[in-house]
């Protein structure tokens, strides 16, 4: 068979699969090869340490006790993130064929940009959270696609679905919340009677009504309510959240960065023009006109909501977290760009969409670009490793002291060797977050057991003990030593403005 006439074919559901577990597994495949701990990863394969409950993630917790055989959560990586993977090529095949009853080669890229996200890149780089995170999205997917000809199974097992998402990462919620968008988007242009499109409004309702009762009946009540602080209402809490959408604005332009701007704009472009299809159809409906215009109008306001979403309620909570870990939801707007640029392409030529493939290879070459960072990173860790703590362990009055503290230093400018990728593709700085020299967690690794990060003292050691000869005095931090206590304090890195060879 030509290579031509196999992407026009209808696939079978065995060969859906198989393209997506090949197309999931080579996008993880750079951080496999990494093998970097990712900041909470030192401390919990040092403890095989868990701390899900407390965070409202008790499902997350079941996981790693369920796959180590254990009370805790031992280091197995990449098994938790395969089986993950495993299971999200599943998923992206049943909401395939949701959208798609009949698909070809060009109908599954449409999909494909659930784990093509390149801010998820940041979830998946945590071995230990990243597979919980993703397996949220395959609970969200399956409540999404879930159908049965029984209404209490129809309301109860997606409940269920989207409380056990929540329970392994609240974020996934708002994919949940744009799938949704989507699917009543889906409806209009379809032209879904109109009885019907409401009762799919109900029964969203429903389900999500059922599935926080779920939630706060289990995983809900042993999260610690400090994680739960909403914005003060009385301390202008709009402007907050304006200032906090902005701020995410910021961080999702780093995105649109040279060849990346042109992609994001043609792929717009498409959309805008399938959007314009989309409305047309709503026109052709056969309703009455105030039945018309209460879909335009719904569908209208669908797309900023999705836009929304993108950060979703954590713009609301008074620990505002900016991390690309919390943009789960740009994976909905970039299927909803996906699927109606799908439309407007496919309306001049069949083979057309699968232009859709120019900006997944731009996605997944900037996983591979990460994937690279990551190991830039864990060579320099290794690095800084290494000296620190020959220098503790070759001075008997720092290897004997009772305690060491450590400030924290935080710098742009630490990954020198990353310096001409974070300048072509800046939101690489963004997914990394790595911007210390080195985290406390990390000594024990070398054999070095009393050094600890400073909390209590606010970085004391940074101000108060300058005057004071240093014991060790190397590139990159100072050792004081007073009595039988020691303090670390990192000077900041030197600023490197160009690089030429």
């Amino acid at each position: 068979m030509k290579i031509s006439e196999w992407l026009d074919k209808e696939l079978t559901g065995r060969q859906v699969g198989l393209m997506f577990v090949f197309a999931t597994l080579i996008y993880i495949l750079p951080l496999i090869l990494a093998d970097f701990p990712y900041i909470d990863d030192n401390w919990r394969a040092l403890a095989a340490g868990t701390g899900w409950a407390q965070e409202g993630r008790l499902f997350a917790q079941w996981f790693y006790n369920l796959l180590t055989f254990s009370g805790a959560a031992p280091n197995i990586f990449p098994l938790p993130l395969l089986i993950a993977t495993l299971a999200m090529s599943w998923a992206l095949t049943r909401l395939t064929f949701h959208y798609f009853p009949e698909p070809t080669v060009a109908h599954c890229l449409v999909v494909l940009p659930l784990w093509y996200n390149p801010f998820f890149l940041q979830n998946l780089s945590y071995q230990y959270d990243g597979p919980t995170m993703a397996l949220s999205l395959v609970a969200v997917i399956y409540a999404i696609t879930f159908r049965s000809p029984s209404r209490v199974q129809q309301l109860l097992i997606p409940a269920a679905l989207i409380a056990l998402a929540i329970g392994l990462y609240q974020v996934s919620f708002n994919v949940f919340l744009g799938l949704c968008c989507l699917e009543w988007l889906r409806g209009a242009n379809d032209q879904l009677p109109w009885p019907a499109w409401w009762r799919s409004i109900g029964c969203k309702v429903v389900q999500v009504s059922l599935a926080g009762l779920i939630y706060y009946a289990t995983a809900y009540a042993f999260m610690t309510q400090s994680r739960t602080s909403l914005l003060n209402g009385a301390a202008a809490p709009l402007l907050q959240v304006e200032i906090n959408a902005g701020r995410v604005l910021e961080k999702i332009v780093l995105l649109v960065h040279g060849g990346f701007a042109w992609v994001f704009a043609a792929l717009l472009l498409c959309a805008i023009v399938g959007a314009v299809g989309v409305g047309q159809r709503v026109l052709k409906r056969t309703d009455t006109g105030v039945n018309k215009t209460i879909i335009g109008l719904l569908c209208l306001l669908l797309l900023p909501l999705l836009m929304l979403l993108v950060p979703g309620a954590s713009l609301f909570f008074r620990d505002f977290n900016e991390g690309a870990r919390t943009l789960m939801g740009f994976a909905v707007a970039l299927v909803l760009l996906f699927y109606l640029s799908h439309r407007a392409l496919a309306t001049v030529h069949g083979k057309l969409p699968l232009l859709l493939l120019v900006p997944l290879l731009a996605m997944l070459s900037l996983s591979f670009a990460y994937g690279r960072v990551l190991t830039l990173q864990k060579t320099f860790a290794t690095t800084a490793l290494y000296a620190l703590s020959t220098d503790i362990a070759s001075r008997p009055a720092l290897r004997d002291a009772k305690r060491i503290y450590m400030s924290v230093t935080y710098s742009d400018h630490w990954l020198v060797s990353a310096a001409g990728s974070f300048k072509q593709l800046p939101v690489l700085h963004y997914l990394l977050n790595t911007d210390f020299y080195m985290l406390a967690e990390n000594l024990p690794k070398a054999g070095i057991t009393n050094v600890v990060r400073e909390k209590e003292r606010r970085n004391a050691t940074r101000v108060g003990y300058q005057g004071y000869p240093p014991l060790v005095d190397s590139l990159f931090y100072r050792i004081y030593l007073l009595g039988d206590y020691g303090f670390i304090v990192m000077k900041e890195p030197v600023r490197v403005p160009s690089l030429q060879w």
